[in-house]
């Protein structure tokens, strides 16, 4: 039955559509909640994440058999190009997750007959164990980096840098690894100071949320 010359339902590609769509979501999910949250609790992340993994799945599977032509092609990137220039940095380790999560997602749509299910589920679990072993087994530390306007300028001496850290670090929560003295203004007696530290997640959130700093990572 067709309307439009379009079928209503192809029940062979809408049950296949429903079984790869259920197997992508499973591993993203899999990934970003309890892989990359546990270690970050960054909610806007794995809102972001899904998402963009769900579209992406959707478009790739859709327009598998679809001929793109090369002005719809550019008009896609140059999308991509604005939303990407309008946005602020994104850490490394949070763009490492976003090219994981899309390649993932293109995987599991494009996979035509000639690959295998097993050959999907083996590569689907590879990813995970891959990242499974980089984020929990060998515990790889993100040094990240938040930027504080300073007032106690006269601190910033490297005679008193003792006293420096033991402050930031009383007033941000924050287990500081080391510091960098930046711009120092001596007409309003502040300098810009960068500190930097192995993320903790609670700690971390409650100090983003003080003193509205953006994490920034530094591999």
């Amino acid at each position: 039955m067709a309307f439009f010359e379009i079928e209503l339902i192809d029940f062979e590609d809408f049950w296949e559509l429903l079984f790869r769509f259920g197997f992508n979501l499973l591993v993203i999910v899999t990934i970003v909640k309890y892989l990359y949250y546990k270690s970050s609790h960054r909610k806007d992340y794995f809102f972001t994440y899904i998402l963009i993994s769900t579209v992406i799945f959707l478009l790739c599977f859709l327009l598998e058999n679809v001929k793109l032509e090369l002005g719809f092609a550019l008009g896609l990137f140059a999308i991509f190009g604005i939303i990407r220039y309008r946005t602020r940095q994104i850490p490394i380790k949070e763009m490492t997750y976003l090219f994981l999560v899309i390649g993932v997602s293109v995987i599991n749509a494009l996979a035509n007959r000639k690959v295998s299910y097993a050959e999907l589920l083996f590569t689907n679990l590879a990813l995970i164990a891959v990242t499974f072993a980089l984020e929990r087994l060998l515990l790889l530390k993100h040094e990240s980096r938040k930027v504080i306007e300073y007032e106690k300028i006269e601190l910033i001496k490297p005679q008193r840098h003792e006293e420096l850290i033991k402050d930031l670090e009383e007033r941000t929560g924050i287990k500081i690894n080391r510091v960098e003295i930046g711009k120092i203004d001596f007409l309003r007696d502040s300098a810009r100071i960068n500190i930097y530290y192995y993320q903790n997640n609670g700690i971390v959130n409650q100090a983003d949320i003080a003193y509205g700093n953006q994490d920034e990572y530094d591999d």
